[in-house]
C-alpha cells in the first residue's frame, strides 16, 4: 500500500465501526483526509481492533514519522550537566519516555483535532495506547489522581514509553496546593522512571495551556524539583524540557542562564 492508500483504508475501517458515519464522504484533499482520520482517532473509544488494522495503522504512523523526522536525545546539547532545553514536536523525540499531560481519565483527548499534547500522543501512538491506558484504569478502578503517575508502552512513538501524569487545574489565583501538586508530577514521573530503568524523561509543560497554570511559575517548579530529585536520589537519568512555544523558550533560557 501507499500512504494514500493506507490512509483511505483507516478512514473507511474507522467509520465503517459506528453506524452514523457509515455513509460518510471521503474528502478528496490530502490534508482534510489527515484531519478526518485524526479526528477519529480522537473519538474512538478504547476496544479491540482486527490485526489488519493494527499493521495498517502502525505502517502509516511510522511512515508520518519519518516524514516529520526524528530527534534523538544524543544528538542534543546539555544546557546543565544531564539537563536538556528542546523546542519541537514531543512525538518525534528518540528517548527512553515523554510525559503525557494527561486528563484524569486517562484515556486521551476525546475532542476532534484538539491542540493538545495529550491529543498528539495519543493520535501518533496509534489506538493501543487508549487501550492500554483503559486497561490500566479498569485495573485501578477509579480516575488518576492529581499528581501522581502511570507508564505505558509508547507503541508507533520512537520513545520506549509514555509516562502519564494528571496536573492541577487552576481556578482562580494559584494556591500553595497548585504548587505542591505540579511538583508531585515531577517527582512522581522522575520516580516511575527510575523504577523502570528509564536512562531519560522528556517533559512538556504540564498544567500549562488548558489547565491555566502560570507558565514562569510552572516552568520554575519544573526545573528546581527535578534538580532537587537528582541531587536528593543521586539519579543519573537525562531530564529534556520540552517547549513547543516560543515563549516558553525564552522562560526556560531565562532559567538557565
Amino acid at each position: 500500500m501507499t500512504q494514500n492508500e493506507r490512509r483511505i483504508y483507516l478512514i473507511r475501517e474507522l467509520l465503517s465501526e459506528e453506524k452514523q458515519y457509515q455513509d460518510m464522504k471521503i474528502p478528496a484533499d490530502e490534508q482534510q483526509q489527515k484531519r478526518l482520520l485524526r479526528a477519529l482517532f480522537n473519538i474512538r473509544i478504547p476496544k479491540s481492533v482486527s490485526l489488519d488494522f493494527l499493521e495498517v495503522q502502525n505502517q502509516y504512523l511510522q511512515e508520518e514519522l519519518r516524514q516529520k523526522g526524528i530527534t534523538d536525545v544524543a544528538d542534543l546539547t546539555p544546557v546543565q550537566d544531564g539537563i536538556y532545553l528542546w523546542q519541537g514536536d514531543i512525538t518525534t523525540l528518540r528517548c527512553g519516555a515523554i510525559v503525557n499531560a494527561a486528563n484524569s481519565q486517562m484515556l486521551g483527548c476525546f475532542c476532534p483535532n484538539h491542540g493538545c499534547i495529550d491529543n498528539a500522543i495519543h493520535t501518533y501512538a496509534g489506538v493501543q495506547l487508549r487501550a492500554a491506558c483503559a486497561e490500566l484504569m479498569a485495573q485501578q478502578g477509579h480516575e488518576e489522581r492529581t499528581g501522581a503517575a502511570k507508564i505505558t508502552p509508547a507503541f508507533n512513538l520512537p520513545c520506549e514509553y509514555v509516562i502519564h501524569t494528571v496536573g492541577p487545574v487552576v481556578t482562580g489565583r494559584l494556591t500553595v496546593r497548585d504548587k505542591e501538586l505540579l511538583a508531585s508530577c515531577y517527582r512522581s514521573c522522575l520516580e516511575l522512571a527510575d523504577q523502570n530503568g528509564i536512562r531519560s524523561i522528556a517533559f512538556c509543560c504540564i498544567s500549562t495551556g488548558e489547565f491555566h497554570f502560570p507558565n514562569e511559575r510552572a516552568a520554575q517548579i519544573a526545573v528546581n524539583t527535578v534538580k532537587e530529585y537528582k541531587e536528593r536520589t543521586h539519579s543519573e537519568i537525562e531530564v529534556i524540557f520540552n517547549v513547543f512555544k516560543d515563549y516558553d523558550l525564552q522562560i526556560y533560557r531565562n532559567i538557565f542562564r
